[in-house]
């Protein structure tokens, strides 16, 4: 008996080489000798639904095509199964595909789907909602909410309401529970992750592992534009643990709290929570289809440079694949 594959497709999720996906994947399970299904979604929670379905009809792997909140939504409803995750990013962010070392190039990333290199990962709960790259809230929670109401979207979007924010944010107090020892701080952002980076090569915590069974949580104290400017490049280079204004604590499970109601972003979707947070390491989740390159240790400014010169040329390759296809129509 054949194999099946679930391929979910977002079609509200990116739009270069979207139309070419389906046959590129039909091409690979001929190869692989799987028997291809392939779903669209037309609203919130089809991801989930379709993929708790594969589940109960014991399909064996689920590849998804989208951003980051269908990425959650598929991977939610396949935690702690034998079904495999294999991801073709299609968002903005992609932080846990870019944490799993699958580029933004369909034709690459559906290379490494065919390959099968297979590993387990744990999922975080804030709740019991769950995220698997990070949860987090104030100034990158603010930003999320406002880059989700932009009709553009995109990495100068969201650098564009990073900058308009930070000129007018005001950072909180935020109370940090951990091993019976409370931490009281005002600071710009907590951020709770699973993954070592939000997405778009963004370092929130450069030690961080999938695999760990640990949460790692960066708190970025409120200090001068100086250093938050030095924060802001460390970042990107993989070195924020080093910056002054920057505390980060490794648990399995800890209490946060806040003193006002506000947003929150859980693996980058923006959504209004309360005022006490219960962060939980699940270990031993999902089984995630991976590169073999993600085995190879980081490297702070050099891995980070690598991966930047990627996918400007995975960028340029779209480009051009979209303008010679625009110009056979």
């Amino acid at each position: 008996m054949r194999k099946k594959l679930l391929l979910i497709i977002n079609p509200r999720s990116g739009t270069r080489q979207r139309d070419a996906l389906p046959e590129m994947v039909r091409e690979m399970t001929e190869r692989t000798g799987e028997e291809l299904m392939i779903r669209s979604t037309t609203g919130p929670e089809d991801a989930h639904k379709f993929a708790r379905e594969a589940v109960e009809e014991g399909i064996s792997r689920v590849i998804v095509a989208g951003g980051d909140g269908t990425v959650n939504e598929v991977a939610s409803a396949l935690s702690f199964t034998s079904v495999t995750l294999g991801i073709i990013p299609c968002g903005s962010g992609n932080g846990l595909a870019r944490s799993l070392g699958i580029p933004s190039d369909f034709k690459k990333a559906v290379e490494i789907i065919e390959r099968d290199y297979q590993i387990i990962i744990d999922r975080g709960e804030v709740n019991g909602r769950p995220f698997f790259c990070a949860f987090g809230m104030g100034f990158d929670a603010t930003v999320s909410q406002k880059f989700a109401s932009e009709k553009r979207r995109g990495k100068m979007t969201y650098v564009k309401n990073a900058l308009q924010e930070y000129l007018k944010y005001n950072s909180e107090v935020y109370a940090l529970s951990v091993d019976g020892k409370i931490i009281a701080e005002r600071a710009m952002l907590v951020a709770v992750c699973n993954a070592s980076q939000y997405g778009n090569n963004a370092y929130i915590a450069p030690e961080a592992s999938l695999s760990d069974g640990m949460l790692d949580i960066t708190l970025i104290h409120d200090g001068s534009p100086l250093l938050q400017a030095i924060a802001g490049i460390q970042l990107m280079s993989g070195h924020l643990d080093k910056n002054l204004l920057v505390d980060t604590f490794r648990v399995s499970k800890a209490e946060l709290s806040r003193l006002n109601e506000g947003p929150v972003h859980i693996d980058g979707e923006p959504l209004m929570m309360g005022k006490k947070f219960i962060v939980e390491c699940r270990s031993n989740a999902l089984r995630v289809i991976a590169s073999s390159e993600i085995e190879k240790p980081f490297k702070p400014v050099a891995t980070p440079f690598k991966l930047m010169i990627q996918d400007i040329g995975n960028d340029i390759r779209a480009d051009l694949t979209e303008l010679l296809e625009n110009i056979k129509r």
